[in-house]
Parts: C-alpha cells; sequence; structure tokens
C-alpha cells in the first residue's frame, strides 16, 4: 500500500507539472481558434485522447503512484475552478480566456474573409440559419461566431411583413 503512495518526486514538481501543462494547453485551444472546440467530431476525440497521452509523461514524469495521480488530478480540477472563477468576476480575463464574439455576416453579406480566417465553411453558416428558420442570407440581420464555437443568427424582419425598417428578435444557434 505504501508504494502507492510514494511518490518520485516532491509535491511541488507534481503542482508546477500540471500548471505549465495546463498553462501551454490553454494557450493552444485558445489559438486553435472559436470554430475547432464549438464543433465536436470524431476527429477532435480523437485529437483529446491523442492530448492527454502526449501530456501524460510531461505530467507525471516517471512517477506511477495513486497519490500522484491523485494530486495531479486535484490541481487540474483546481486550476480549471481558479480559471472559470476568473473569468467569472473579469471581463478582461474572460476576452483574453475566451475571445470575443465575431460577426460573420451582416445585413444580408457575408464576409467570406472573416469565414477562411474562422474556419467557418459557408456549408456551417447554411447550417445555423436553416436551424434559425432563415432560407435566404438577405433575411440575416448578424451572424456571429460565439466564443463557444455556435453561430447565432439573428434576423431583421422581411419586407412586407410587421414594421418596415424594424429587425425581428428571432434567432437560432448551431
Amino acid at each position: 500500500m505504501s508504494a502507492m503512495l510514494h511518490m518520485s518526486m516532491p509535491w511541488w514538481e507534481f503542482v508546477l507539472r500540471a500548471v505549465v501543462v495546463y498553462v501551454v494547453l490553454l494557450a493552444m485551444i485558445r489559438l486553435s481558434g472559436k470554430r475547432t472546440m464549438g464543433q465536436f467530431t470524431s476527429f477532435d476525440m480523437l485529437l483529446i485522447v491523442l492530448l492527454g497521452n502526449a501530456v501524460q509523461n510531461a505530467l507525471l514524469g516517471t512517477d506511477t503512484s495513486m497519490a500522484g495521480g491523485l494530486l495531479l488530478a486535484a490541481t487540474l480540477m483546481t486550476l480549471n475552478w481558479m480559471v472559470g472563477f476568473v473569468t467569472a468576476r473579469s471581463q478582461r480575463a474572460e476576452r483574453l480566456l475566451e475571445g470575443e464574439p465575431v460577426v460573420l455576416a451582416r445585413n444580408g453579406h457575408v464576409y467570406r474573409d472573416v469565414l477562411r480566417r474562422e474556419l467557418v465553411s459557408r456549408d456551417d453558416l447554411a447550417k445555423a440559419m436553416r436551424e434559425a428558420g432563415c432560407s435566404d442570407i438577405s433575411h440575416v440581420h448578424l451572424a456571429l461566431l460565439e466564443t463557444n464555437g455556435h453561430i447565432t443568427i439573428l434576423m431583421r424582419e422581411v419586407e412586407g411583413k410587421g414594421d418596415p425598417g424594424q429587425d425581428d428578435t428571432r434567432q437560432g444557434g448551431a
């Protein structure tokens, strides 16, 4: 039993390794773009599994003790809680860590360069429009790529319905 609890490194090295790996992975995920995290495909699942395997040695070194693994898990969970705590209380931290929504289309005009930069395909935008009940890009008042990778469509009132010039508040997302 004592072998399971005996760590091959000092406790602070586990914590330091966890902090470094967490911060570096957070930065890498943030740099990969919003849409990458918003779509979860089988390739994304594979990436998560491989990332876990890739950073395992960076976290554990040569240690295989239960105490070391539990200390790492507790450290990573604490870091994740701290990030949530800070972003919930600081708009600046939230913008830095989570980003800001990006306008993909406005008043019927699609920003193709923004779609390319954010890795959003025309099909992704079309799907979000369909889910919002929007059949034509000219009906789109605003299409936003949210910080979680989902696309929100705000439609404008179609002429002949309601008051002309008034925006409709219907919305949807993908």
